[in-house]
């Protein structure tokens, strides 16, 4: 009821509804031309591109106009936010505040449209291969593939703006809530089909009460992880005695970004050797068949799961180490008075942040690559023990971000609620 009562923070949920809506209504418009019944049977049997679906806010198995979803704009803004490591120009522009910012985010936006452009080449094409050539007829034809990667294109440039729009006048980040949104709306899908399956065979009724109670638990553990922090107290010799503060050092740091860069390097061999299980060649044809086997998410083996797991808790020290700059942070303590008391200011301070990083990273990355290979566990154990294998409700990674964002918005509404308590004292 206080929520309602706040004129505010009502519009701000009224609008985020109101453009969750119109996304949604948007992945339900199909491109004129494509074959759906072809499509869906390639997502039968492919379940990595319903993963990339999800993960990106898009809707590929529609073949709608925001199929790419958000895809192109967070590969933009991982392109830059590594590329501002390397450039000084826009290493100093991301210390010149919200106005460096923003300038930064404009550069993104304008990489985004060419990176959609091609993707959506690339995405039309493999989608179709993979659908045996029968989800477009003609890809050849200029004047069949340009209309479609321009609507494409398109499609990814609104979702963009949308997402910035509810950023400004909605709740939480927009970019995020999109995706959040595109994942919880696969929920109701997957779960009717697993009850469906329970209630025809009896030791899938077993898996299914399971499956609830994993991702019940599964969703209280990546909580308890996720709002995990060692903080450092900082001393200000130069204020009052007794003046302290904390920097905050979380244990999952990098959030998502390791496993969107894993699941990329991971299941993209197996979507391209399947263009090439026909080669001429015996030799192409034999190492595409060998891909295929080893590394199919659908039916992963120990290899697959294993390189998965390395790869994120590898990515998750590259991310960290480019993005958490210890020098920075120790240069800034140190030119407001600050210390960490029994640590010297400077080069030392530098390296214990470093430290600390390292070690929190350690478990973070570890957390991330465990609750990214969960389902194939899942599935595995519930297949040994012969209760049938049942997908879980919602991947990992997507589970990381539904809680995400819903304690972000937590904590908005929260805050926007104290501002309320506080305007009625005016």
């Amino acid at each position: 009821m206080r929520i309602w009562n706040a004129r505010g923070l009502r519009k701000k949920i009224l609008f985020s509804v109101f453009a969750i809506v119109i996304f949604r209504l948007l992945a339900h418009i199909s491109v004129p031309g494509a074959n759906l019944v072809a499509l869906k049977e390639v997502f039968s049997r492919n379940s990595a591109l319903g993963f990339f679906s999800a993960l990106m806010g898009g809707s590929m198995e529609n073949f709608s106009i925001v199929l790419m979803g958000l895809s192109p704009y967070i590969n933009a803004s991982i392109i830059i936010q590594l590329l501002t490591v390397v450039i000084p120009r826009l290493e100093a522009l991301s210390k010149e505040g919200a106005r460096g910012y923003e300038t930064i985010n404009q550069y993104t936006r304008w990489l985004t449209l060419p990176l959609a452009f091609v993707q959506s080449y690339g995405m039309v094409l493999l989608l179709n291969r993979l659908g045996g050539g029968q989800v477009l007829v003609d890809v050849k034809n200029l004047g069949v593939m340009l209309p479609i990667m321009l609507s494409v294109t398109a499609g990814t440039v609104f979702l963009v703006w949308l997402g910035e729009l509810m950023t400004e006048k909605g709740l939480g980040n927009g970019v995020s809530m999109l995706i959040f949104a595109g994942i919880v709306s696969s929920i109701p899908a997957v779960l009717g089909q697993t009850f469906s399956l329970a209630l025809v065979e009896s030791n899938k009724a077993v898996s299914f009460l399971i499956l609830v109670g994993i991702t019940l638990l599964l969703t209280a553990f990546i909580i308890w992880f996720t709002e995990g922090r060692r903080d450092i107290p900082i001393t200000y010799a130069r204020q009052a005695r007794g003046n302290e503060s904390a920097i905050p050092i979380r244990v999952n740091q990098a959030g998502m970004i390791p496993i969107i860069f894993a699941i990329s390097l991971v299941t993209f061999p197996n979507l391209f050797a399947q263009l090439f299980q026909d080669a001429r060649s015996p030799w192409l044809a034999q190492i595409a068949k060998f891909i295929t086997s080893h590394f199919n998410p659908s039916s992963p083996g120990i290899i697959y799961v294993l390189i998965y797991f390395i790869l994120v808790v590898a990515f998750s020290y590259f991310y960290v180490g480019v993005t958490f700059k210890t020098e920075n942070i120790a240069e800034n303590i140190q030119k407001r008075g600050g210390f960490i008391p029994g640590i010297r200011p400077g080069r030392q301070t530098a390296e214990f942040l470093a430290r600390v990083s390292q070690n929190l990273n350690l478990w973070g990355g570890i957390f991330l690559a465990m609750v990214a290979i969960f389902p194939y566990l899942f599935s595995y154990l519930t297949s040994e023990v012969g209760t049938g294998a049942v997908p879980l409700l919602i991947s990992g990674a997507g589970l990381i971000i539904v809680v995400g964002v819903i304690l972000e918005l937590v904590r908005q509404i929260n805050t926007e609620l104290v501002m309320y308590d506080y305007e009625k004292f005016y």
